[in-house]
């Protein structure tokens, strides 16, 4: 398993991968040591996340390869599925799977998602359209919907 870790504006990421795919992107809160020399099954997605974070991707084009379970893994494919800019509820998530009445299980899963970005957990908020939890931090997920926003929010200072 290869890793590297880069800087995004939301702190350094740590891309873990083989030749069978991306298993894991991760956020920090803690100051790393970016790699100097991405190794090259890793590059594609280092490039892709730069390009995503500049505005110039709105979609990932990877092979992925998370470790979960069957039902993790069906939960992750749903959210890859939710546009650029859109967000919507874990109980829509979870009707959406046809399991209306799974959704603490929809949102454990979403918890448990190891692509941070590339699979937009991000996306999914509270039915009273509250950000809810979200395992990099609120502060990441209000900022990365705020990117993906067509209307995107000016702050005054």
């Amino acid at each position: 398993m290869e890793s590297c870790i880069i800087q995004t504006p939301l702190g350094y990421a740590r891309i873990c991968g083989d030749e069978k795919g991306i298993n894991s992107v991760s956020i920090s809160n803690s100051e790393a040591i970016r790699t100097e020399i991405i190794p090259l099954v890793l590059q594609d997605c280092a490039m892709q996340l730069k390009a995503y974070f500049n505005g110039e991707r709105q979609e990932f084009q990877l092979t992925l390869n998370p470790e979960g379970t069957d039902f993790q893994k069906k939960v992750w494919k749903y959210l890859e599925q939710i546009p650029f800019g859109k967000s919507l509820s874990y109980l829509e998530l979870s009707k959406q799977m046809g399991q209306p009445k799974a959704i603490r299980a929809v949102a454990h899963a979403n918890a448990k998602n190891p692509l941070w970005i590339i699979v937009p957990c991000h996306r999914v908020i509270g039915s009273d359209g509250s950000l809810t939890g979200y395992a990099g931090g609120l502060h990441r997920k209000q900022w990365l919907l705020n990117h993906e926003s067509s209307n995107k929010q000016q702050t005054l200072f």
